[in-house]
């Protein structure tokens, strides 16, 4: 099983012909993303690499070729533009790799998406993967192995460490979700880690924050309340001196609980076994399955 995507979705890419947009549309079709359509205002009634029909715009893609989901790929300023027109045009599933994106405009983006029931991934994310069925975003697929293990994580990189010391240890995954490390993103922790614990396929959940915000604080708890199944916990960012921005636009510890130590010991007193080290990682499962 997988949360989120899986051998059915049908995606729809934004940006299909730009730099970004085009390698990485390549890559999720080698993977075996059923990619039905993109959109690029002014290229609508070519195709990308021969195959797949480009649109002007996102309404009529998913007229015509009934795509669930949708990954964006555009320059920071015209992606707010780019999720609502997604979300209008009713895709329930939009993820949004684009970072840069001005903070003020997803202050507008959140409530049009929650008033519609829509889920974002992002923005600012590496999006996510479903091993073995379907990936949407930049996650690289060859590092991933089918298996029972959710991650969910803030950071990108770290996310692809991570995934490498499961994979090469015989831990594979049920699904990766790179939430995305913004002030204002869509998906939260909380949100994977409910899916997660849905999931019959999902064993247990790798969880990787970072300095900034209370979100891994509030994952805690409801690990804490309302989960069965083991999570393991990592946050970055343990020697980042307060007031600077690390990495992420979210990636600043402007108060006591926004620090690497305080989001420590909330895993730790919520029952959550956290690594020093991504190394660390398939011990510390070993020891909770």
């Amino acid at each position: 099983m997988s949360i989120f995507i899986d051998r059915g979705t049908r995606l729809l890419v934004q940006g299909i012909t730009g730099r970004d947009g085009s390698f990485h549309t390549r890559q999720m079709i080698g993977y075996g993303t059923t990619v039905v359509a993109g959109v690029t205002p002014g290229k609508g009634g070519s195709r990308f690499d021969g195959a797949v029909p480009v649109y002007d715009t996102v309404a009529h893609a998913v007229r015509d070729t009934q795509p669930n989901a949708s990954v964006i790929y555009v320059p920071a300023l015209a992606a707010a533009s780019a999720i609502f027109e997604a979300a209008d045009a009713g895709l329930k599933l939009i993820v949004c790799i684009t970072e840069g994106i001005p903070v003020l405009d997803m202050t507008r983006v959140m409530p049009f998406l929650r008033e519609r029931g829509i889920r974002l991934i992002g923005p600012n994310c590496p999006g996510l993967i479903a091993p073995g069925q379907s990936k949407v975003g930049i996650i690289p697929g060859n590092i991933c192995e089918p298996g029972r293990i959710g991650v969910v994580s803030r950071s990108g990189t770290l996310t692809y460490e991570i995934v490498h010391q499961l994979s090469t240890q015989g831990f594979g995954q049920s699904s990766c979700v790179g939430i995305g490390g913004d002030p204002i993103i869509g998906t939260s922790f909380v949100d994977c880690l409910s899916a997660f614990q849905a999931d019959p396929g999902t064993d247990a959940v790798v969880m990787i924050g970072e300095i900034g915000g209370t979100d891994e604080q509030q994952a805690a708890e409801f690990v804490q309340h309302s989960m069965t199944k083991p999570v393991v916990g990592f946050i970055a960012g343990q020697t980042a001196p307060p007031g600077r921005r690390m990495g992420h636009a979210g990636a600043i510890a402007s108060g006591s609980g926004g620090t690497a130590a305080e989001k420590m010991a909330a895993l730790e007193r919520a029952g959550i076994p956290v690594m020093r080290r991504p190394a660390d990682v398939v011990p510390l499962l070993k020891e909770r399955l």
